[in-house]
């Protein structure tokens, strides 16, 4: 059986836009079991676009302050993934003074505050719009940390899903 067909159901119920619903979480843990980060990706950068849910920094700031270590470490490597050299190393001081090309670990982001996560990411997303899209394939790998921005963008993102993959 398909991905499409195990979710089908699933998915028209968003396609059809529902505004609000008690089940998103269910729904999304079932729709992130079933798909491949690669599918889920294009619906969280959705989420983190839209004007229904607060800026893309904020968002980052949240899902830092939802993470757990390794995962903070690995949203921050995302980050400065997209980062130009000017960026690094005026971040690399936030980081413990880990080298722009020091993979970062739990330790480099164990005393980052959710603000200084959240500036880092704005200052990035100026420069480099397509930071949303990087954020989100790493977002796409831990469904579970998705789940706490909230109902609206979990929403957001199975419209998004349902309207890539119709039948």
């Amino acid at each position: 059986m398909s991905l499409l067909d195990s979710v089908k159901t699933l998915l028209a119920q968003y396609a059809a836009g529902p505004s609000s619903d008690e089940n998103a979480g269910s729904h999304f843990d079932q729709l992130a079991q079933s798909a491949d980060p690669g599918m889920l990706a294009p619906g969280i950068s959705a989420a983190m676009r839209s004007d229904q849910t607060p800026p893309f920094a904020d968002l980052v700031s949240q899902l830092f302050a939802n993470g757990t270590g390794a995962q903070k470490a690995g949203m921050l490597s995302a980050l400065l993934s997209a980062a130009s050299p000017e960026q690094r190393a005026q971040l690399a001081g936030l980081l413990g003074g880990a080298p722009a090309d020091t993979p970062l670990n739990e330790q480099h982001v164990s005393n980052l505050s959710s603000q200084q996560v959240a500036s880092m990411a704005r200052t990035v997303e100026e420069k480099n719009p397509g930071i949303i899209e990087t954020m989100s394939s790493f977002y796409a790998q831990h469904p579970t940390l998705v789940k706490t921005l909230g109902t609206t963008a979990m929403i957001i993102a199975m419209r998004k899903i349902a309207e890539q993959h119709k039948a």
